[in-house]
């Protein structure tokens, strides 16, 4: 169900900017008739309109599903939060400017986020969110911690500025492509190689926290 969530606003996203990019007449005239409110000028283009209806619906997604977590009484992961906070900001401003420009970076700022987030709470709070969030089903060493908090403050960094190299080297439509399919390849891709480094650790007796020394 989690697995489900996390990709929904990214599904819906995907699916949105395909149909208005296939329907931009139909697209442009829907957004400047019913949300024109929300946009300076009242008007929407149809180069404008497929991006900017599909982040609106991508808010939507994102509040629904820290509504459907808080009515479940469940709790909403940090990650989450950072999300909607950027996606309502970063969304809807653009939104409001009619600017196509600003909905790209989102990904590259809140990649950015998430990796200054990282960084900062383990070298300054000294406390390693991975571990908070996984804590309770991996038993890895400290240094191991470490080591892959350091990985993906580094492959956040990565993701900002492939974005960015795709934003301005390629179409509104490869982008939607590869923020769709690229980067939910790469973090899987990232995620089944952390998977095989942190094997032996999950398999065998060096799973003690004790048994690998500090870097």
């Amino acid at each position: 169900m989690k697995i489900l969530l996390d990709f929904l606003p990214i599904v819906l996203f995907f699916a949105t900017f395909k149909y208005a990019e296939s329907h931009k007449d139909w697209a442009a005239s829907f957004a400047s008739d019913h949300l024109g409110f929300l946009v300076s000028g009242g008007k929407v283009g149809p180069e404008e309109a497929p991006v900017l209806l599909a982040t609106l619906v991508v808010i939507l997604a994102t509040l629904a599903q820290v509504i459907f977590l808080k009515l479940r009484g469940r709790k909403v992961d940090l990650m989450l939060w950072v999300s909607l906070v950027l996606v309502v900001t970063m969304g809807g401003i653009p939104i409001w400017l009619n600017n196509a420009t600003f909905i790209k970076w989102k990904p590259s700022v809140r990649y950015w986020i998430m990796g200054l987030v990282l960084f900062v709470s383990q070298t300054f709070m000294h406390k390693n969110l991975l571990r908070s969030m996984m804590g309770d089903q991996l038993t890895l060493p400290e240094a191991v911690w470490k080591r892959i908090n350091l990985w993906w403050v580094l492959f956040f960094m990565g993701m900002g500025f492939l974005n960015l190299f795709v934003v301005y080297n390629f179409s509104t439509s490869t982008w939607a492509s590869f923020k769709v399919f690229g980067t939910t390849g790469l973090i899987l891709v990232f995620t089944l190689a952390q998977g095989l480094y942190l094997n032996p650790y999950l398999s065998g007796p060096s799973a003690n926290p004790n048994d690998e020394a500090q870097p």
